[in-house]
């Protein structure tokens, strides 16, 4: 398969009926760590608002479990794809987010900008430093499938196109960001989760490169100075060499998926492995379209799958 044979490919698909596809394609084949990146960059963005800093330093949850916290999110939007998000197995996975998130009084509006986080952040983060650009398929799949997820979690006014979500979320972040001490507390957290990842004596490089990255606006609200111009500079121009060596490998061949491998879970997990401790107390929450005629919620776990163990590979 040539470098750029699966891009011709989903140019010729439609991202209304393919964009489970295609988005598969992104995060498993053409721009695996690339998409995690970004990812990693929207959980920051996350912390530039207050309220949602402050949820997340009342649970102490990236303080006390930061490299598990973090593992589940990716790994519970793993899961809602992995079979199809209107799958059994994928339904199931929304469900169990649901039951998380049903434990807090969290904002529509706070849901819709987290949610857009996960649509710009990689797109953004790709079209940066990938080692090509999303096209036009892409980018309406990542905004699909961030569609389709908000819509089985019940969140009200979810954008359609990655257009409207780009607004969303551009906008959101200029009313809304604010310093707060929660910000950096949460930040700081989440950073020491990614500076784990490298050896010692990198970690602190480790931290400097990845505030390098990020915009003025959001380490203002962080609570962060801007990293020195050259060091800004250095970061830009080494991950754009890494781009190009990476547009100079062979494409990764459709047996060789790159999954996520999560360092919580180095033996595999299973949905009940996902999620705080306290969830599994809590009854399934039905999605919102699992209703009957009558307006009679579907009975908590009453379309369950059995949980099975997903290899880390």
């Amino acid at each position: 398969m040539g470098r750029y044979s699966r891009l011709a490919r989903i140019r010729q698909m439609d991202p209304q009926q393919d964009f489970e596809q295609i988005y598969r394609w992104i995060t498993q084949y053409e721009f695996p760590r690339d998409y995690l990146h970004g990812t990693s960059i929207a959980f920051l963005r996350d912390y530039g608002v207050p309220r949602i800093s402050q949820l997340l330093d009342r649970t102490q949850e990236f303080e006390r479990a930061g490299q598990k916290r973090y593992d589940d999110t990716v790994l519970i939007a793993y899961e809602m794809v992995r079979d199809g998000m209107d799958s059994e197995h994928g339904r199931t996975a929304a469900r169990h987010l649901s039951r998380i998130h049903g434990r807090y009084r969290i904002l529509n509006d706070d849901y819709l900008y987290v949610l857009a986080t996960t649509v710009v952040g990689p797109k953004r983060w790709i079209d940066r430093f990938g080692w090509r650009r999303l096209c036009e398929q892409e980018t309406e799949s990542l905004a699909l499938v961030g569609r389709r997820m908000g819509e089985m979690m019940g969140i009200s006014g979810v954008p359609g196109t990655y257009a409207e979500f780009e607004r969303l979320h551009d906008a959101y972040e200029r009313e809304q960001f604010a310093y707060d001490p929660a910000n950096r507390r949460v930040a700081a957290a989440t950073l020491r989760v990614m500076a784990a990842w490298y050896p010692g004596p990198l970690r602190r490089v480790a931290t400097r490169v990845a505030l390098a990255v990020l915009d003025e606006p959001l380490l203002t609200a962080l609570g962060f100075r801007p990293q020195p111009r050259g060091l800004r500079t250095a970061a830009r121009r080494a991950l754009r060499v890494r781009a190009a060596c990476i547009r100079l490998l062979p494409a990764r061949p459709e047996r060789f998926p790159r999954g996520p491998k999560p360092r919580t879970y180095p033996f595999g997990w299973t949905l009940d492995d996902l999620g705080p401790h306290w969830a599994h107390s809590r009854p399934p929450a039905p999605l919102h379209d699992e209703e009957s005629p009558q307006g009679v919620a579907t009975p908590p776990g009453s379309s369950a799958v059995p949980a099975h163990r997903q290899e880390n590979r």
